[in-house]
């Protein structure tokens, strides 16, 4: 039977200072942690043995969310790895749990439009000792590169290339079989001192085994940097169907597709613009517009803030619009109209980025 394994290691480094309080497999995308929406895939793929690889960087905070996968209706076994070593690495240490079965390996903050049940159909039965997800992108050299042949077996993968030979890059969703730990113990770390997985991969295809290519149709994101994760709520945003469940008082507006969950009030006056999706026990009073998250327990008040994600917890009372943030849990944004100077006051984490 056919297993999978999430890797939810690593720290995070593009996604600091909120990685400094997290891992980033649970920053929400329209109100769901990204890794949320990997397990699904797997589920909905009919993939229920789930192992999921944990880092240093806080893996108590996934065993809280996830607990033992019951609520996904999944099992799910956890795997330490300890300070990565590369994705190769990762793999190695889920030996044991795939016991000899083929498994798909999900990088646990990718995210996919159109699932993976396409992608894993007939992989059991076939010659085939790995697949890939592919997708065409723009600039390949930031990728690795596969380059196939006619029949759309994989010949050759590039990390990086400076000169693409396709404009295929891996989308960091893998088929294998039990062979590829056989190749893992045979290839030696990059220049990064780590493990590649398409080193891995480019030892099997050396030792004449087969690889197949399969190109993923819609999007597919990589939610390791800020503005990755504010597109990826964009585009989930865009697939939501208008559910109010809280409160909406008098002379409220709602235009557009908009989720409304409980114990939330949207104040008189207030104008929330769709695509939007607010959480439970929100106190709402101002304009929420378009591909805008607001998480559980949020409080946003005689402000304006549109295209951008709440994760929680927190207050904005604003004079200036905010727009295309990405704000953490327990955050506090007031201004002080009275101070003089006109001056702003910010307690921020190393590799921030403000402007106004």
């Amino acid at each position: 039977m056919m297993k999978g394994v999430i890797l939810s290691g690593g720290h995070g480094t593009r996604l600091r200072p909120l990685t400094h309080t997290g891992p980033k497999q649970l920053i929400p995308i329209a109100n769901k942690p990204v890794l949320f929406y990997a397990i699904e895939d797997l589920r909905d793929a009919g993939i229920t043995d789930i192992g999921i690889i944990l880092g240093t960087n806080m893996p108590n905070k996934i065993k809280d969310a996830l607990g033992d996968g019951s609520r996904f209706g999944v099992n799910i076994t956890y795997i330490m790895q300890g300070e990565p070593k590369g994705l190769a690495h990762a793999a190695k240490t889920a030996q044991e749990f795939v016991d000899g079965d083929s498994f798909v390996m999900y990088l646990g903050d990718n995210i996919l439009k159109s699932g993976i049940e396409e992608f894993v159909k007939g992989f059991d039965e076939s010659n085939f000792s790995s697949r890939l997800l592919l997708q065409s992108v723009e600039d390949p050299r930031q990728f690795g590169v596969a380059e196939l042949d006619d029949n759309g077996k994989i010949i050759n993968l590039v990390e990086k290339p400076k000169e693409p030979k396709s404009n295929l890059a891996l989308v960091g969703i893998y088929l294998f079989k039990n062979n590829i730990f056989d190749a893992i113990d045979k290839i030696k770390p990059s220049w990064r001192g780590e493990l590649e997985i398409t080193d891995a991969i480019q030892q099997l295809i050396d030792d004449n085994y087969d690889v197949d290519s399969f190109v993923v149709e819609g999007w597919w994101k990589d939610t390791g940097k800020p503005e990755d994760v504010l597109d990826a709520n964009q585009l989930i945003l865009e697939t939501i169907s208008t559910d109010i469940k809280g409160e909406l008082e008098d002379d409220v507006r709602i235009k557009g597709r908009v989720v409304v969950d409980e114990g939330t009030i949207i104040r008189s006056g207030s104008l929330i613009k769709g695509p939007v999706s607010i959480g439970k026990n929100c106190d709402i009073k101002g304009y929420v517009g378009p591909y805008t998250s607001i998480g559980d327990n949020t409080k946003i008040i005689e402000s304006e803030i549109d295209s951008s994600i709440v994760i929680g917890d927190s207050y904005i009372r604003s004079d200036k619009r905010i727009t295309e943030s990405l704000i953490g849990q327990n955050t506090k944004i007031t201004t002080d109209k009275d101070a003089y100077p006109k001056g702003r006051s910010f307690v921020i984490g190393e590799n921030s980025e403000v402007k106004l």
